[in-house]
């Protein structure tokens, strides 16, 4: 089943062409991964699909329904973005129960819902801290776990790990992982880091300049680029970044 589609979707601003005719479609439970450079319309189409933004032309069919001109809270998408965008005088419950306290009424029943998914991602003993008190990677966490208190169909995150170090990127990815294993829920996440993206993704989306260069699973990708740009921009990287460790390490990887 397929659980959104896009079709012919084009972006314009003035006489810049953002995201030029662009069709893909994004399979129920997967996490595909937007790769891409900066500049290159990756986040312009992921707030296109959330509805910040209108595209110029297109369709976005979500199981079969026309959402491209559907209001963003009624899409049943939530997005997670690259600064946390807690509230600083929060604490880390009332964060994650803001957003649910807005859908029910029952104040009860959203601060129960709430510590569950906040024990679903390791943040249970944090409840009564503040986000200056935590790490960028627990921040994160926090603002993972206020958009699955909703329950969306479709979860869109924004370079989420970019401002995290190397440690905290590993745990949250491993996290990701897991999290879509026990909600099944769809995931779009848009990365300029082709390792990133191949370690968490069941596709990859290479993207330049507003046009779509390959989408397939990574083994494909990696193996079998389609075009200059891919292999260099992806296998040629990664090659790279291989060898540089070994270098550095002195173990053959």
């Amino acid at each position: 089943m397929v659980n959104l589609e896009i079709k012919n979707l084009t972006k314009r601003y003035r006489d810049k062409v953002v995201l030029n005719d662009i069709s893909f479609d994004v399979k129920d439970g997967e996490f595909l991964s937007i790769l891409g450079p900066s500049g290159c319309g990756k986040t312009t189409l992921l707030k296109i699909l959330i509805g910040i933004e209108k595209c110029n032309e297109g369709v976005i069919l979500k199981n079969n329904k026309n959402i491209t001109n559907i209001d963003s809270s009624k899409r049943g998408m939530g997005i997670v973005f690259q600064n946390y965008a807690l509230f600083p005088n929060m604490t880390v419950l009332d964060n994650v129960m803001y957003a649910l306290n807005l859908k029910i009424k029952n104040k009860d029943k959203a601060r129960k819902e709430s510590l569950r998914i906040l024990e679903l991602v390791n943040m249970e003993e944090h409840i009564d801290k503040y986000p200056h008190e935590l790490s960028g990677g627990q921040q994160q966490r926090v603002a993972i776990a206020r958009t699955l208190t909703l329950n969306p169909d479709i979860i869109l995150f924004d370079e989420p790990m970019s401002a995290l170090d190397a440690d905290n990127r590993l745990k949250l990815r491993k996290e990701l992982k897991n999290i879509q294993k026990k909600f099944k829920t769809t995931m779009i996440y848009i990365t300029h880091d082709q390792e990133e993206a191949f370690s968490l993704s069941d596709r990859v989306m290479v993207m330049n300049n507003g046009n779509i260069e390959q989408i397939d699973i990574p083994n494909v990708i990696f193996n079998h680029p389609k075009n200059e740009y891919v292999k260099n921009f992806v296998a040629n990287h990664l090659i790279e970044k291989v060898s540089s460790i070994e270098k550095c390490t002195g173990i053959d990887l």
